[in-house]
């Protein structure tokens, strides 16, 4: 995978943002291969649908986009107020990865150590890097694509494997 070039001081995070953006894509073109019904039943998981876990990974994405801009992202929940259909979230999603490589490439070695203060919903301060913001985004979107894969396996439905490994071994382009 021929990704956006990255300086030398964000190899592994230019690296790994361009691994969560492949594994989104192959979950995204999994589940666009599902009934609607299958992404909106309710199921024992914790936000309930397949729909609503994408919904909340993308509210946290965006809440930690705006901690990164100094901005107020406007959320008072973890969890969409609107839940948008798959293709909107996808669409929504491919944005902000859009924006997580092009800010990130962008970064000088003192840029990503700088460390950002915002609120988390419930009020309390919270102070993190840039670099832990990035993997955090980064590792919060892999805990939910397991939920989801354990969401595929009660249909029952397998996709592709979208693990790191693979990632590294059939897709990534180690001379960018």
């Amino acid at each position: 995978m021929s990704g956006r070039p990255f300086p030398d001081h964000l190899r592994t995070t230019g690296m790994l943002l361009q691994y969560r953006a492949w594994a989104d894509r192959l979950t995204y073109e999994a589940l666009l291969q599902l009934p609607h019904e299958e992404i909106v039943k309710p199921r024992q998981t914790t936000f309930g649908t397949i729909l609503q876990t994408l919904g909340h990974v993308y509210v946290v994405d965006d809440m930690f986009h705006h901690h990164l801009q100094g901005t107020e992202h406007g959320y008072r929940s973890r969890q969409a107020d609107q839940i948008l259909d798959l293709e909107e979230w996808w669409h929504a999603t491919q944005a902000l990865h859009q924006w997580y490589m092009k800010a990130c490439a962008g970064w000088s070695m003192e840029d990503l150590k700088e460390q950002i203060v915002f609120a988390f919903i419930d009020e309390q301060t919270g102070i993190m890097t840039r670099e832990e913001i990035i993997l955090h985004v980064i590792n919060h979107a892999s805990y939910h694509r397991g939920f989801i894969g354990d969401m595929l396996k009660q249909i029952p439905y397998s996709w592709p494997a979208n693990d790191l490994t693979v990632f590294l071994r059939n897709h990534y382009d180690r001379d960018v």
